[in-house]
């Protein structure tokens, strides 16, 4: 089904009303057509099945999903401003109707529905398309930079205490649903004390400065942990390891295994000592996670990443907050080599660990990056030292040299050199000193060659143009994701990029 964008007289006398602060809104009414051309719109209606729903043409459900965006608005609040507000009404072609043409049922399946079919991304890729149009660029050679930003989780951060007990409520849910009874009755058939309480501290009631009785407490709710799920097998048997009963139960089994751990003095367990890998910190979310932006700066969520060219956003990616920043790197690069071919990369250098970036290099493009630090606690660095990586030889400041392990990658310099020299002290407090030669050893020294030079230094700086992206994604999505969950959380950051696009778009027609 196709969206009909044809203007009338009607909407351009309401467009012709508005005020400069709705302009936004009459640059979407103007490029209806050139947005969803036939062509594309035939493209999203074959992915798009309403399913005996009531028939809404999917790009008309894109505008919609666009303009929720933008505005900020929830689901029941996009209905009623389709409804009331003649701004969207003259962008989605309803002007004067009462009824809006969708309900919050039909944003959620569009939703589930674009997440499936990667419409997001070809959204994306229209208001690019839309942008080469200008031709104030060049897109044969592309100059992409890309960075990432934090974004925060939906989901509540909790204790051990509250996960589990969390985790708890959430199998007696699922359990609840499944045999179709109360919540209250299953916590009563399965004996459970702690769930009645308004909430897990609460119902264990003990002192908390008190290490016998915390010690006493962990013990009972792990137990009725452990008895939860036991009834729950015993009760349900088959159903048991059938979604959404057997999710619940693999997430209570999860967070009790994470955070505790056998307790060396005997009676039970203990709060683990330290941190379990992939922990989850949210029982709402559990793609949740913690991790850092900088050495600073803690994340409880996700990262965002984006890339761009002509200040355009042409990708975007999510990711949980305690992955490397260099893991989106090769959707990124994806993305963009749709729209051209990528002549120069610019990026951080917590994006150098990605494969894609060192064949980058080797393939000819111009890569900009700073190189890894190579401090070594205040003695010489790396940076200092010659490599003919060809001969596997390593040069000291002091003109010795060291062959490179093979194996190792290491250069050992020998000790009768290194005890006679006048720079030991600077170099080494050991006997000898070794330098670690990375498997892109050529790369990195033409990053610190780069850096080393004015021009190199310039050049890197145009960075900073990602940076002024990520700010404007911000201040359309905010810095807290809307939705639980990586791919939704990616669905909302690429519509993001299509509106921030859009502006830019809007902008330079204004200024042609």
């Amino acid at each position: 089904m196709r969206w009909k964008t044809t203007s009338s007289a009607r909407e351009k006398a309401v467009a012709d009303g508005l005020r400069r602060a709705s302009r936004f809104f009459v640059f979407l009414w103007s490029i209806r057509e050139e947005l969803f051309p036939d062509a594309f719109q035939d493209e999203l209606a074959e992915a798009y099945d309403p399913r005996g729903q009531e028939p809404c043409p999917p790009a008309l459900m894109c505008m919609v999903n666009l303009l929720q965006r933008y505005t900020g608005l929830s689901d029941a609040d996009t209905v009623d401003a389709a409804e009331n507000d003649r701004r969207w009404q003259l962008v989605l072609g309803t002007l004067g109707k009462k009824k809006a043409p969708f309900g919050q049922g039909t944003l959620v399946r569009f939703r589930d529905r674009s997440v499936g079919h990667d419409l997001d991304q070809k959204l994306v890729d229209r208001t690019i398309e839309l942008a080469k149009k200008s031709k104030k660029f060049d897109w044969r050679k592309l100059r992409v930079i890309f960075d990432s930003s934090p974004l925060e989780g939906a989901g509540r951060v909790e204790d051990t205490w509250n996960l589990i007990g969390r985790a708890m409520s959430k199998v007696v849910g699922a359990v609840a649903k499944a045999t179709n009874v109360d919540v209250s009755t299953v916590i009563e058939k399965a004996q459970l004390t702690l769930l009645k309480g308004p909430s897990i501290k609460a119902a264990l009631d003990f002192d908390w400065s008190d290490l016998d009785q915390r010690h006493e407490a962990l013990q009972h709710l792990v137990g009725e942990a452990e008895r939860l799920e036991a009834w729950v097998v015993k009760r349900l048997a088959d159903d048991a390891s059938k979604p959404p009963v057997s999710d619940a139960l693999e997430l209570l089994r999860r967070v009790v295994a994470q955070d505790l751990e056998p307790d060396p003095d005997g009676g039970g367990v203990r709060i683990r000592d330290g941190v379990a890998e992939e922990r989850v910190i949210s029982v709402s979310d559990p793609e949740m996670r913690h991790g850092r932006k900088s050495r600073s700066k803690t994340i409880r969520g996700f990262k965002r990443s984006i890339i761009i060219a002509n200040r355009i956003i042409l990708g975007g990616a999510v990711e949980p907050a305690n992955q490397p920043e260099a893991r989106p790197t090769g959707r990124l690069l994806e993305a963009a080599r749709r729209h051209g071919e990528i002549n120069a990369a610019l990026f951080d250098r917590g994006y150098l660990p990605a494969p894609e970036v060192a064949e980058l290099w080797k393939s000819g493009v111009e890569v900009r990056s700073r190189a890894f630090r190579t401090g070594n606690d205040g003695f010489i660095g790396k940076e200092h030292f010659k490599f003919r990586l060809d001969d596997g030889i390593a040069i000291c400041p002091a003109g010795n040299l060291a062959l490179i392990s093979v194996k190792s990658r290491i250069a050992w310099f020998r000790e009768t050199d290194c005890q006679k020299c006048p720079l030991k002290a600077q170099c080494t407090a050991s006997r000898q000193r070794c330098v670690r030669v990375h498997e892109n050893e050529a790369m990195l020294m033409d990053l610190r060659a780069q850096q080393a030079t004015r021009a190199g230094r310039r050049a890197y700086r145009e960075r900073t143009a990602v940076e002024h992206r990520l700010a404007r994604v911000d201040a359309i999505q905010g810095s807290k994701a809307l939705y639980r969950g990586v791919r939704k959380n990616e669905f909302d950051l690429r519509r993001t990029a299509a509106v921030a696009n859009l502006m830019e778009i809007a902008r330079l027609r204004e200024a042609a």
